[in-house]
């Protein structure tokens, strides 16, 4: 085993297993060290009354928390808490309203599930900031600073891992008509200065997320899968987040609520191209992928 060159915020560890490279990160998580030896798998609870996939849109308080403790139980790593929806066309609300639906959310988990790793996904830095005063340690930012200035700042004085997300647009427009010379190169460049910004700032743990389905089409989306491993060269854990998505149901003719089978499909190229993180609405089978595939990756 050989150590790979190491950031201030995250830990990179290089070694060879069976004929091939594991990459393995150590996240700090407000004191609790997250490593990611083998991809993880992210259980997206929404706290909102219009997720584009409605069997798992539970704006009640005690619905949530059920949710969240089955994932738990299938063995999430982390638990997701958005409360504001992001899917496209959707309008915003104020940070007040999105802190009000997922703060009282996050204490009642953290106090029923004190280990519980939470993000809370949010492009506020108000809501970021009073969900991990209430008990979250990652903020998954969908814009990535750009919609809030202020986001990189607060995280980088939090303390905490930051996902970034690339996208195009916005989500009330990112679905119409998006363009691209060469979609890869683009989200990679833009995840090389991304990176620069937020090191600069002073956030230590950053992952990267290119945004499956934020301003994409269904090829871009696919072309995006095919060359994950580019994105291998920033050394930073790769975020997929593909679950039961219009790449998935459009493609094959059918609605989201139908999409696991897909779902588990695209997560499966996902960890084959080098995903870290799986953000998924079903952990159980999320998790049944991962451990296929590491049987797969580890033969002889």
């Amino acid at each position: 085993m050989r150590q790979a060159r190491t950031f201030t915020v995250w830990t990179h560890i290089c070694y060879r297993q069976k004929y091939r490279f594991l990459l393995m990160y150590t996240l700090n998580c407000k004191g609790k060290l997250l490593v990611i030896g083998r991809p993880l798998v992210m259980g997206i609870v929404n706290a909102t009354p219009d997720s584009f996939y409605t069997a798992k849109a539970t704006p009640a308080i005690r619905e949530a928390i059920l949710l969240a403790e089955k994932m738990i139980m299938e063995g999430a790593d982390i638990i997701d808490i958005g409360g504001q929806s992001t899917r496209p066309g959707s309008e915003r609300i104020s940070a007040p309203e999105e802190s009000e639906r997922v703060v009282p959310l996050i204490e009642e988990l953290v106090a029923k599930h004190p280990g519980v790793i939470i993000s809370v996904d949010t492009y506020h830095h108000r809501v970021a900031e009073a969900a991990v005063a209430a008990g979250a340690s990652i903020v998954n930012d969908i814009s990535s600073g750009d919609m809030d200035p202020a986001m990189i700042p607060l995280v980088a004085g939090l303390n905490v891992p930051y996902i970034c997300m690339h996208m195009q647009g916005t989500p009330e427009n990112m679905h119409k008509n998006p363009q691209y010379e060469d979609v890869v190169k683009e989200v990679l460049d833009y995840f090389i200065s991304k990176a620069a910004t937020c090191k600069t700032a002073g956030i230590k743990d950053l992952i990267v997320d290119p945004g499956f389905g934020f301003g994409k089409t269904i090829t871009h989306n696919l072309t995006l899968l095919k060359s994950l491993k580019v994105f291998g060269i920033l050394h930073l854990p790769i975020l997929v987040g593909i679950s039961r998505k219009g790449t998935i149901y459009k493609t094959l003719g059918i609605t989201a609520d139908e999409a696991l089978n897909g779902t588990t499909v695209l997560n499966t190229i996902a960890l084959l191209n080098g995903a870290s993180l799986l953000r998924v609405h079903d952990v159980k089978e999320a998790k049944e992928a991962i451990k296929l595939v590491s049987a797969y990756t580890t033969a002889s």
